[in-house]
Formats: structure tokens, sequence, C-alpha cells
């Protein structure tokens, strides 16, 4: 397997933010999900690596809080949408994006496809883009979805086996995210209004494993973007990112002609 080199960048406000690099070639840039990062959601089972086979240099931050990057408790690191302004400070440090630099894909899974999508509607304009593992709902909805993983934290510890939360736990667990910082990362996040969505021009691709609703539906998802297709994948919300099927759609999708 390529190995991953490290670095860091200063993302919004100077915060102190890991960046994996992977592979060479047309850049994607790959924002894993909540309680993750870039190893679990994209190097640990292969998916970067199969980037890179196909000709792409994988960017893989680690976001605001989680994987080797800082996790500030200063309220003031977390004004709405840091995560956004994060993703936008890395296109900067990585000159991608401005008129006459290289073009670059980009690619989301569950809390990465909510930082893609709102950074998109505030302006950044990658060549296609990726949203995985992300409904409508997860969207238009995050409200119900912030107070679950409140009440996670809330409840850390506590939370036995057959409580809808008890997963959330155990994963919230195993990496080792900091508590006080993620339940604050949590409140800069606002809901989407659907009609936004139509800011999201460029082909995408909604991705999603067949047993995974708890974003909400991706079908519907497709439906509310301008270019959009759907596939869906082998899993659950946990289970798809260890699929060989993620990569693959992957690396179809980005390579396919326009």
């Amino acid at each position: 397997m390529a190995e991953a080199s490290l670095e860091y960048f200063p993302g919004f406000g100077g915060a102190r933010l890991a960046l994996h690099r992977m592979g060479a070639g047309k850049p994607v840039v790959l924002l894993h999900g909540l309680f993750s990062s870039a190893h679990v959601n994209w190097i640990k089972f292969g998916t970067a690596a199969k980037l890179a086979a196909a000709g792409f240099e994988c960017l893989m931050p680690d976001l605001r809080v989680h994987g080797q990057s800082e996790a500030p408790h200063d309220p003031a690191a977390y004004p709405r949408d840091v995560l956004a302004r994060d993703l936008e400070a890395l296109v900067a440090y990585l000159g991608l994006g401005a008129e006459g630099a290289t073009d670059f894909d980009l690619v989301g899974f569950s809390l990465g496809s909510r930082t893609a999508a709102r950074a998109v509607i505030a302006g950044l304009r990658p060549r296609r883009l990726v949203l995985a593992g992300m409904g409508l709902e997860g969207l238009a909805g995050w409200a119900r979805r912030q107070d679950f993983f409140r009440d996670v934290i809330d409840r850390f510890g506590t939370i036995e086996r057959g409580d809808p939360a008890y997963f959330a736990q155990q994963f919230l667990k195993s990496t080792g995210t900091d508590r006080v910082a993620a339940r604050l990362l949590l409140g800069s996040m606002a809901d989407t209004d659907p009609a936004d969505l139509a800011a999201i021009t460029m082909p995408c691709l909604v991705l999603c494993g067949d047993q995974d609703n708890d974003n909400g539906s991706a079908p519907r998802l497709a439906e509310a973007l301008p270019d959009a297709r759907l596939e869906m994948i082998p899993g659950t919300h946990m289970s798809s990112v260890t699929m060989p099927q993620l990569g693959d759609a992957l690396v179809t999708f980005l390579t396919a002609r326009a």
C-alpha cells in the first residue's frame, strides 16, 4: 500500500490542522466523517491507495477536533461553518481553485459531505463533487442529528447496548475524540435550505450504503441537485467506508469523461 505523508497547515483563525497526502497527479480533497479521521475513512481500508493508483493526489485533512488536528476549547474557535472555512483555508494553502490554478475534485463522507456542500454553496468550485453517506435530511435537518450527537457526548460512558446511541458512543470511544471540543464543533453547524442546493452546479455523485439511512434519503438528495447521479454500494453508515466498492465508485466517477 502507498504511504501517506503528514504536514500541517493553518486553518481558520490559525488552528493547526493536519493534512495527509498520498499519490501524485490530479488533486482530490477527501473529507472524513464525524468522530473519524483521514486515516480511518480513506487510508485504512485502501480507498486513498485506489485513487492514487488511478492517477490522483489524495489530499486528506483531519478536520478540526479530529485525528491529529488541533481541538481548541475556546468557543471563539467555532464560528458558524468553521469547517467550511477550514476547507477554504486548505484550498488556498494548496493553491487550488483560484483563477488559472489546477482544477481539483472534492469528496466528502457524512460530516465531510456537509462541509463540502456548505463550502460549495458559499462559492468553492471543485471540478466534480462527491457527497457520500449523506441524504437530503442530513443537510436540511441537521438540528435533529446535532441533538443526537450531543446526547451521545453528554451520556458518554453510560450508554448501554440496545440504546440507539450505543454504537456512536463506541466509535467516539475508539477514536479518542476530544468530547469538549466536539460539543463546541457541533454548535457551529447549521441547516442547509434545500433551495440553496441549486448552487451546486458541477457534476455530483451521491454515494451511499444500501443500508445507510443515518442522514436521510440519498435518492432525495440526488433529485434535489442540478447535475447529480445516485450510486448505492453495500453497507451501513459505519461499514460502507470499509467496502472496496467505495474506492471503485470514486475512481469511476472522477475519471469519467465529461
